[in-house]
């Protein structure tokens, strides 16, 4: 959530920003400010009432103290009356509240300065490739023919079990599945990251508080009796570690990994593009997560991009790196860049991370705040994300791009933590 000063103070660089985005916020910024006007002068009011009623009670207890029975009588009636007149006062005051916060909400994160203008994914940027796309022979295949062939993934199996879009990992599917999960953790504790395994259903609070309410219920599976929501990503309970926590300035930067499934409904999803594990409800995917000091948020971010990339170059995999377009971004990120593998049986490249910093929007929403030693006010935290990286296309990339005359050959990286070189 935008911090409703920024708004006041940057009214016009906040509507000019978020046009990148393609979002026009004039009206919406326009009610926020009246409202905050009229809060203000509210709570104005009903001080100077509170203010007034302070000073009568100090004139009745000297009065009380003199003798004057029948002046205090006369004087706590207008005690009486200004109370009156300050309850309803503050009646007004609560929904005027309500509807500032529900007006905020709506707002998107404003984009950074080096965010390129664009509505589609055509018109993100690529900023930089590495790798060589493999040459396969004429016969290759697409990864969910490699899956049935070598009984590795079995989608109609889990569909029978629970639908389709959750697939059953068997034999060294399953291992190259778990091998991978390690070696990306590995790589990420190496990299000063600390482990947790968090919960994987979290409450309505812990969904707004990095923005995922009131923006995506609907690709989010919904648990009615409990009030709770399956996590779509790691970031959503890894991040609300933090909330309602003030940070020393020393304990930054924090740097968080975790491993979870991961449940999105992907409303609306079909076709070939979300064929085998292009698309699917249940994935796995290990998640890194840092909080920074403000003027430190960008450095963090290029560290966490050069550590996604460090992960498919020791994967041996083809991939570029693309920073997206306004149109293209999440509600919530203010810079982002997208890791894309190319996947050889399918002659396309797959999103596999995000990397995102958030500036101080989820912090702001998570009251996330840190106490600098130079400055006695507690500052907004900035907040960062990435995948690292999710397992399906990464899966799917590899099976499709290690095809041999022998089998799927496994990269030189995982075969510790496989126990197999060859499928």
């Amino acid at each position: 959530m935008l911090p409703l000063k920024s708004i006041i103070e940057n009214k016009q660089e906040v509507i000019n920003r978020l046009k990148v985005k393609n979002f026009d916020a004039t009206e919406i910024i326009e009610k926020i400010i009246s409202l905050d006007q009229t809060k203000r002068n509210l709570q104005k009011e009903i001080d100077n009432l509170r203010a007034e009623q302070n000073q009568i009670a100090k004139q009745i207890g000297i009065m009380l103290k003199n003798g004057n029975q029948s002046e205090a009588v006369a004087v706590k009636q207008k005690s009486t009356e200004l109370k009156e007149k300050t309850k309803e006062l503050e009646s007004k005051f609560v929904p005027i509240d309500k509807e500032l916060d529900g007006l905020l909400v709506l707002l998107p994160n404003m984009p950074n300065e080096r965010v390129p203008a664009g509505k589609t994914a055509d018109d993100n940027e690529i900023v930089k490739s590495g790798g060589e796309k493999p040459s396969l022979p004429e016969n290759k295949l697409a990864h969910w023919d490699i899956a049935k062939k070598f009984n590795l993934i079995d989608f109609e199996l889990g569909n029978k079990i629970t639908g389709a879009g959750f697939p059953v990992y068997i034999n060294k599917g399953a291992r190259l599945q778990r091998a991978l999960i390690s070696f990306f953790l590995d790589e990420a504790i190496k990299a000063g990251f600390t482990e947790y395994i968090p919960p994987l259903m979290v409450n309505e609070n812990t969904a707004y508080a990095t923005g995922q309410l009131p923006d995506k219920e609907a690709q989010m599976y919904f648990i009615q009796k409990d009030n709770f929501y399956m996590i779509p990503t790691a970031e959503v309970p890894l991040t609300n570690i933090y909330r309602d926590v003030i940070l020393e300035e020393e304990q930054m930067p924090v740097k968080l990994t975790g491993y979870t499934p991961c449940f999105r409904r992907e409303a609306g999803a079909y076709g070939k593009d979300v064929r085998g594990l292009n698309r699917i409800h249940q994935f796995d995917k290990v998640e890194i997560v840092c909080i920074t000091k403000p003027e430190e948020s960008y450095k963090m971010l290029d560290a966490m991009v050069a550590h996604v990339e460090s992960l498919v170059q020791k994967l041996e995999l083809p991939y570029r790196i693309v920073k997206l377009c306004g149109g293209d971004m999440s509600f919530t990120s203010a810079l982002t860049f997208d890791f894309e593998v190319f996947s050889a049986g399918q002659d396309k490249w797959l999103e596999v991370s995000s990397v995102s910093n958030f500036e101080n929007f989820q912090s702001n929403r998570l009251k996330l705040r840190y106490k600098s030693k130079n400055q006695k006010q507690k500052e907004l935290c900035h907040t960062l994300n990435g995948s690292a990286l999710a397992m399906p296309r990464i899966v799917a990339a590899l099976l499709e791009n290690n095809q041999t005359e022998k089998g799927i050959k496994i990269p030189k990286i995982l075969v510790p933590y496989t126990g197999f070189e060859l499928i």
